[in-house]
């Protein structure tokens, strides 16, 4: 595993095709910009077209190849939708390079005695039974790439869980473990490398609604981070799998910056 600061190539990720989950806000636009800077075709998903056109918008404006915008709903997807999903994928690109796991929910901050179970549902059916359902759906398309590469996202909260955090702990727990079985089952057969990313603390919505009196400028904002994923989404990576990351935190601090996403 690279300890060393990763300073990505203008076109290190040209010609690969990558799709990214929660792509409208966040960490996933921030990325997703990232690997559109860096020479790869995006495949925006999220549940708010609006926003996913506003991130299509700022990749074109910035003379980025032309992104893909394929609206999806985690908390409502079926099986029957993700299968949609890799036949639209084929049929426009022939395959798929690069799957990031970027989307989730925090539910609520409650004792298991009196959580929701609603709301439990909710939260695992967005952050593991999705990522679950759609990488197996897409196995597919990724198995069509040379040097496929699925990232999923961790949590602080994996390594120590904390009480009253529930369905969101247990369903960063679960991602964790399901990247690293997955990174064992595909580590002999396929092109197809998997490891995880934990984000730590980044200046997002869902981290304002955990921690509403933390103060935001203590935290770095997405654009900062954006590092690892490349890295893990290039041929620089290539043969890395089972791995857990922990974001790397650049200096850049503006997303305007074209062409210098590190100092």
């Amino acid at each position: 595993m690279t300890k060393q600061p990763y300073h990505p190539t203008p076109n290190c990720l040209a010609n690969r095709v990558i799709l990214v989950t929660g792509a409208g806000d966040g960490i996933g636009k921030a990325v997703a910009m990232a690997f559109a800077e860096h020479g790869a075709t995006v495949i925006l998903v999220g549940k708010t077209q609006k926003k996913l056109e506003k991130v299509y918008d700022a990749i074109i404006n910035a003379g980025f190849s032309q992104p893909a915008i394929m609206p999806l709903n985690l908390e409502t997807a079926t099986p029957s939708s993700y299968q949609t999903l890799n036949t639209d994928i084929m049929d426009m690109f022939g395959r798929l390079d690069g799957l990031l796991h970027n989307a989730a929910t925090l539910g609520t901050v409650t004792p298991i005695a009196h959580y929701s179970i609603e709301q439990w549902y909710k939260v695992m059916q967005i952050n593991l039974h999705a990522p679950f359902l759609m990488t197996q759906a897409l196995l597919p398309a990724l198995k069509k790439s040379n040097d496929a590469s699925i990232i999923f996202t961790s949590s602080d909260h994996v390594a120590k869980p904390q009480a009253y955090w529930g369905a969101y702990n247990v369903s960063k727990s679960g991602v964790q473990a399901l990247g690293l079985l997955l990174a064992s089952e595909l580590e002999e057969n396929t092109p197809i490398r998997v490891n995880i990313i934990n984000p730590h603390r980044v200046r997002t919505s869902l981290r304002a609604t955990a921690y509403p009196a933390e103060k935001p400028p203590a935290n770095p904002e997405p654009e900062q981070v954006v590092s690892r994923y490349i890295y893990l989404m290039s041929e620089a990576s290539k043969g890395m799998t089972g791995e857990v990351f922990e974001a790397e935190v650049s200096l850049r601090c503006h997303p305007s910056e074209k062409g210098n996403l590190l100092s």
